[in-house]
């Protein structure tokens, strides 16, 4: 299993400081993943909601109060850099 989020902070517009359970530390934007999308996303275009992001310790991701979230693995990836086949490689050499 991929390290999960461990922490997340509102940088600023859809930028978020996001931690996770290995030490990472990294900035991601999340306009593409919002703006324009519609449905349940609409409400996230508002960076006053979007602010309201937290952290869903069960599940290591990502959550608003509406109830979106993100994969945490594809959240690791984007972090990282590297894609998921490349981290599931380097999980099976560890």
């Amino acid at each position: 299993m991929f390290p999960r989020v461990s922490g997340v902070r509102h940088i600023s517009d859809y930028q978020l400081e996001i931690s996770f359970s290995d030490g990472t530390v990294a900035s991601l934007d999340f306009r593409k993943r919002i703006v324009g999308r519609g449905g349940v996303f609409v409400s996230l275009e508002s960076i006053d909601v979007f602010a309201q992001v937290a952290v869903d310790r069960e599940a290591g991701t990502l959550v608003w109060p509406n109830g979106v979230d993100f994969c945490p693995d594809v959240l690791y990836a984007e972090a990282t850099g590297k894609d998921l086949e490349e981290l599931d490689n380097e999980l099976e050499v560890a």
